[in-house]
């Protein structure tokens, strides 16, 4: 009963902070229900489903602000779509030990992308065929890496709709769009070959869901987004440096 109590408020708080930086937070989850002692099994699906709530509400706001560029992202939303499902298949065959490796590289990854990341508009617009091939290519890696690692792929799919050319409110709202539809790929594609807890997924998802209600309303106040990814920035770091540790014990 511990481990949903701890769990249920970090999903609510975290939820809500990442939902005020227009964030899913699988890539957070993941790693904290592991160490909380959840399953890896059980624990990269759920991520995944918190991702698919806590990011709907941001996806339907951005859609009623006509902040989606389906041109771009319907490519991305299909390879996503469709690799999601073979990373989850791939995850039981892989040794433990390097799914968490890959892990702790995507947090260092994510890390950086919180702390550095600048999105830079292009000035010269590109041709019809280079935008779907590389949308179809990062949705393909993003969507197969977060199958396999039960995160949304956000952070890869998100410099490369800027690099595109997409103003930064587009690529955010085209992203969480992706993000919402590969994370519920992989979620299923997992559920149909790891048991899970439906009480504990069911608990999860609601305080996934509050949390995100909550950050949804703070965004409309002086809450500074930007302060907020340093912040998540560095516990990735403290929570990828922890898993480095764990793995060459």
């Amino acid at each position: 009963m511990e481990i949903y109590l701890i769990s249920a408020v970090l999903v609510f708080v975290f939820s809500g902070l990442l939902a005020m930086a227009g964030l899913g937070a699988a890539f957070l989850f993941v790693p904290l229900f592991y160490y909380l002692g959840v399953p890896l099994a059980e624990a990269t699906p759920t991520a995944l489903l918190l991702n698919v709530v806590s990011l709907l509400f941001a996806t339907i706001n951005y859609w009623r602000g006509k902040l989606i560029n389906w041109r771009v992202g319907v490519p991305v939303l299909i390879t996503a779509v469709a690799l999601s499902p073979v990373g989850a298949l791939l995850t039981a065959h892989v040794d433990k030990t390097i799914l968490l490796s890959i892990f702790a590289a995507f947090l260092v990854f994510a890390g950086f992308m919180m702390l550095f990341y600048k999105a830079k508009k292009r000035e010269q617009e590109l041709s019809r065929g280079i935008e779907v091939t590389a949308g179809a290519g990062v949705g393909s890696v993003a969507g197969f890496m977060g199958g396999l690692l039960g995160v949304g792929g956000g952070n890869f799919i998100l410099p490369v709709l800027n690099w595109l050319g997409l103003d930064a409110k587009f690529a955010a709202g085209t992203t969480a769009l992706v993000v919402v539809f590969s994370s519920l790929s992989g979620f299923l594609a997992h559920a149909s070959i790891s048991g899970l807890d439906p009480l504990f997924v069911g608990i999860m998802a609601a305080m996934a869901a509050g949390g995100s209600i909550v950050g949804s309303q703070l965004m409309k106040t002086r809450v500074s987004s930007s302060q907020l990814k340093k912040i998540i920035g560095v516990l990735l770091f403290v929570i990828a440096a922890k898993m480095i540790i764990d793995i060459v014990k």
